[in-house]
């Protein structure tokens, strides 16, 4: 592949392989776990292990069937990540652990390799993606509560605590990778700017989704 050296020491592809997956986004400095067990993305994981672990996220503007075919139209801005740890499953595929590096707009679409798609990715907008992000969020209470409401409405499992105690960087990159909002809620988070506007963003989703299960409605109160 070509590449691209885009600060300090990190170079990053020019040239990406691709995972169409609709309802998941990789965010930069976020982990995603993925089960691949299609021929065409376990070869995307094989090759990627030959040259230098990179692969990208993107995701289909059709919540349309699955698995994603071929062709099918993608949102032109992804996520690349690098594979940290992998593990054989036993029936051809792969457990793989994305880390989040950079986001990048898609410049074109070049002819598949072994099966998976590639593009040309662009980075200039997104060059603040490799640095740790020290900001703090303006509204951390309110997400918190608004999660905990979020997350008893829609039955969502788990031990939040340690979400709960994260520094505000993870805490929003956290949830806005695990929430299963639409496709297009979750590109409109990849496609945030900075910290505050996803926390927004994070804030007034959550809220929507907690309402429309009834959530926030007065004791004894009717919904029509």
């Amino acid at each position: 592949m070509n590449a691209v050296v885009t600060t300090g020491t990190l170079v990053l592809p020019e040239v990406v392989p691709v995972f169409p997956l609709p309802g998941v986004v990789l965010l930069p400095h976020g982990y995603l776990p993925l089960n691949i067990f299609e021929p065409r993305y376990v070869n995307l994981v094989e090759d990627a292990l030959g040259a230098g672990r990179l692969m990208a996220m993107v995701q289909p503007t059709d919540e349309g069937p699955d698995p994603v075919p071929d062709g099918a139209e993608v949102f032109t801005t992804g996520c690349v990540g690098r594979i940290v740890s992998f593990m054989e499953t036993g029936k051809g595929g792969y457990m793989v652990n994305l880390l989040g590096l950079s986001r990048f707009e898609i410049a074109a679409e070049l002819k598949p390799a072994n099966g998976y798609r590639r593009v040309r990715a662009r980075y200039e907008a997104y060059v603040n993606d490799l640095q740790e992000n020290p900001e703090s969020l303006d509204d951390r209470n309110r997400l918190l509560h608004v999660m905990t409401d979020y997350f008893e409405a829609t039955e969502i499992g788990g031990d939040w605590q340690e979400l709960e105690e994260a520094p505000d960087s993870v805490l929003v990159t956290s949830l806005a990778m695990i929430c299963p909002f639409e496709a297009r809620e979750k590109q409109a988070l990849l496609e945030c700017a900075g910290l505050q506007e996803r926390g927004q963003l994070l804030i007034a989703l959550m809220e929507m989704a907690a309402l429309d299960k009834g959530e926030g409605l007065p004791t004894g109160g009717v919904r029509h």
